[in-house]
């Protein structure tokens, strides 16, 4: 592989972001020590409205512009939390690599450095995502849920004690800000069940582009592909647009993969939970078992009224 010309790598401005595209940087550094990279920083529409609630802001919203400076050909490749891609890409992208993935699970953050049973009445916990919503309405009657927004220190700030008294966020993003000590416990996937994909990059290249495809296949981890695969197509199967509360985590164990997926209410008063196995690679059969899974135990009714809202 040649060195010519520099290979220029778009992030988002967070703290967060700049991170995970440095965690990519660092493996093609490795692998490519001649060839030059640059990282160019992209505001997008989730970046520059920080109060708006991001549920209203549709889907895309942390990746449309990166997507655009790709296709436009300004960047050469894109860096992604996978969670907030789409299930639906455009078909000139793909993903080339999708590295080993970090730690999937959610934590709770609070003043007390308490874990979620010990939670009081009426402690204030914060979260915008209808899924961590529904699930600590469910598993936590006792606590009010509040609206939190911003980035990951923003909303450790608000946090203790300005806003509210915790918070839930994603392990990986305070393992990869080196904040791992704000964490009071780590939420079992089987339970506090994650959104598709938490965890993981995603490193989008053009799809013609077989110089991009060839550079970054390394990064690959076929593991991480597996599992995020089997998690995104569950997702697909609820409707690329589903607003409802959903969770999906699958992992390898032996020869088998395993998926747990989670549908709620937005009340949080109706949760659904189902256990699928499947062999690696058939991530779409996996996926499909759980979804089936779910609509037989009756999850098919708060789908129907979903749907029936939104039309």
């Amino acid at each position: 592989m040649g060195s010519h010309k520099v290979i220029r790598l778009g992030s988002r401005v967070s703290a967060l972001a700049l991170r995970q595209t440095e965690e990519v940087l660092s493996q093609l550094r490795a692998l490519y020590p001649e060839q030059e990279f640059q990282v160019t920083e992209v505001r997008t529409r989730g970046d520059v409205n920080a109060q708006a609630p991001l549920a209203s802001m549709g889907l895309g919203v942390f990746v449309t512009e990166l997507e655009r400076e790709l296709l436009d050909g300004r960047l050469d490749l894109v860096v992604h939390s996978l969670k907030d891609l789409p299930t639906a890409i455009p078909p000139e992208l793909t993903l080339g690599a999708l590295p080993r993935r970090q730690d999937p699970r959610d934590v709770l953050v609070n003043r007390w450095s308490c874990s979620l049973e010990q939670l009081q009445p009426g402690t204030r916990i914060g979260t915008s995502s209808p899924r961590r919503r529904a699930l600590l309405r469910g598993l936590c009657p006792q606590v009010t849920v509040v609206p939190i927004r911003g980035n990951v220190e923003t909303r450790l700030r608000k946090a203790g004690g300005e806003e509210c008294d915790g918070a839930v966020l994603a392990a990986a993003g305070l393992i990869r800000l080196g904040l791992t000590e704000q964490i009071a416990a780590y939420l079992s996937p089987q339970q506090f069940v994650p959104p598709p994909g938490q965890g993981a990059l995603a490193v989008q290249v053009r799809a013609g582009d077989d110089r991009m495809l060839e550079l970054v296949r390394p990064l690959d981890h076929a593991e991480t592909r597996d599992a995020v695969t089997a998690e995104r197509a569950f997702l697909e199967m609820l409707g690329g647009g589903c607003q409802l509360p959903a969770g999906a985590y699958a992992r390898r164990e032996g020869d088998a993969l395993l998926m747990t997926v989670f549908l709620g209410s937005p009340e949080g008063d109706r949760a659904f939970r189902a256990e699928a196995a499947g062999r690696t690679h058939e991530s779409a059969k996996l996926a499909g078992d759980a979804y089936q899974s779910l609509l037989q135990q009756g999850a098919e009714a708060l789908l129907e009224e979903h749907r029936a809202s939104r039309d």
